[in-house]
This record gives structure tokens, C-alpha cells and sequence, in this order.
């Protein structure tokens, strides 16, 4: 048995730059605050990690739990209307490796996402993943990359292979902390392990087995 985590955006799906524009906006719709998007000099680099930071340096008077409760519903709108002008583009051949792991016995597979569940599953399918019957953990579980990598696979500390496919420096920093497999999807990071998308999939294999 092996266990493969999926993080979402431009792992699976080609989404990042949408998504982080329509938080961008939601948060200055909330707080009429201007989000800093110097995302390298965040500690948590998740929906609820970033607003943790933002309410460090930004906007001290500001309840995390409220904010993260306003910006959601905000954001959520804000995915839904992008989404009505087109769907999200897989990374190509994502869906159909994604689907093969998930009907062969030998894999369990995770999903781990930096957002909020809500938002990753509409991009999900809109994206035509299916994804009902799949373990996700996200930024509504906690505010570190780390814990919810972690969340989503129990077996951890189990005799069992778990690879996690991520797209950027993050997810490096944080599969080496938890001493698990990483494959880097896209070229956003520079790693002994990288494919540029899902469409060898002996390759990708190779990786994981």
C-alpha cells in the first residue's frame, strides 16, 4: 500500500493565480487593507496561516476567527463568479492519474489543501475531479502546511510509503521536516524530483514506488 497527498492549486489544477487574486480582494473587501503578497517572508502559507500573519502586521484589532469566517464567504463568492466565465484547466493529464490511483486498490489517496476546503472542492470540480469519496484536509483543519500534511495521512508512522506531489518551495520545506517522498509538479521549484505535469505516468510511478 502507498499513500499519495495531492496539494491543489498548480499541482492539480492550474489555479493559482485566480485564486490567490480573488483572496487578495476579498480581504480588501473585508478589512479595506491592502494584503502584503510577499509570500516568502509568511511563516504559513495557507489561507488561515497567511491571515494569522496579516493580523500580526497589519491589523492587530482584527479577531482571526471572525476575519477567516468574513474572507471566506467573501472569497467563496469570488471563486464561484470566476468560475462562471470558465472552468479550471487541469495540469494536464492531473485528472485522469488522479482518477487511476484512486481505483486501484494498492493506493490510498489524500488530498492537501492550502486553502479552505470549500473553495478547493469547487475548483476541484470544476476542474472535473472526482472527489467525494477522497480523505481532504485543508486550511479549515489548521493554519501550518506541516500539521496538515500530516492530518491527512495516518500512516505517517506506519509501514507504508507516502509521497506528497506539491508545486513550491513550501512543500519542500515541509515534506523534508516530515521526512516523506516529494515529487515537484511544474517548474516553479528546482528538485531532483519534478515532473511537468501527469501525462508519463510510468514515470510518475517511478517516483512513488
Amino acid at each position: 500500500m502507498a499513500h499519495v497527498i495531492f496539494d491543489v492549486d498548480n499541482t492539480l489544477i492550474m489555479s493559482h493565480d485566480f485564486d490567490e487574486a480573488c483572496f487578495l480582494l476579498a480581504v480588501q473587501e473585508i478589512t479595506g487593507m491592502v494584503l502584503l503578497n510577499n509570500w516568502d517572508t509568511y511563516p504559513h502559507i495557507t489561507n488561515t496561516g497567511i491571515l494569522q500573519t496579516f493580523i500580526e502586521r497589519q491589523a492587530p484589532h482584527y479577531c482571526l476567527a471572525d476575519l477567516v469566517l468574513q474572507v471566506k464567504k467573501v472569497l467563496t463568492q469570488n471563486i464561484k463568479q470566476n468560475l462562471c466565465l470558465g472552468r479550471v484547466k487541469e495540469v494536464p493529464g492531473a485528472r485522469a492519474f488522479f482518477h487511476s490511483l484512486m481505483r486501484n486498490p494498492k493506493f490510498d489517496v489524500s488530498i492537501a489543501a492550502r486553502g479552505w476546503s470549500e473553495t478547493a472542492k469547487l475548483k476541484l470540480d470544476s476542474a472535473g475531479f472526482e472527489i467525494r469519496n477522497v480523505n481532504m484536509v485543508s486550511s479549515d483543519d489548521h493554519f501550518s502546511i506541516v500539521e496538515i500534511i500530516k492530518k491527512a495521512s495516518n500512516s505517517l508512522h506506519q509501514d507504508v510509503n507516502v509521497t506528497y506531489f506539491g508545486d513550491a518551495d513550501w512543500d519542500v520545506k515541509a515534506c523534508r521536516s516530515l521526512g516523506i517522498n516529494l515529487v515537484i509538479v511544474g517548474e516553479r521549484v528546482n528538485y531532483f524530483q519534478s515532473i511537468k505535469d501527469f501525462r508519463n505516468s510510468n514515470e510518475i510511478l517511478s517516483y512513488i514506488l
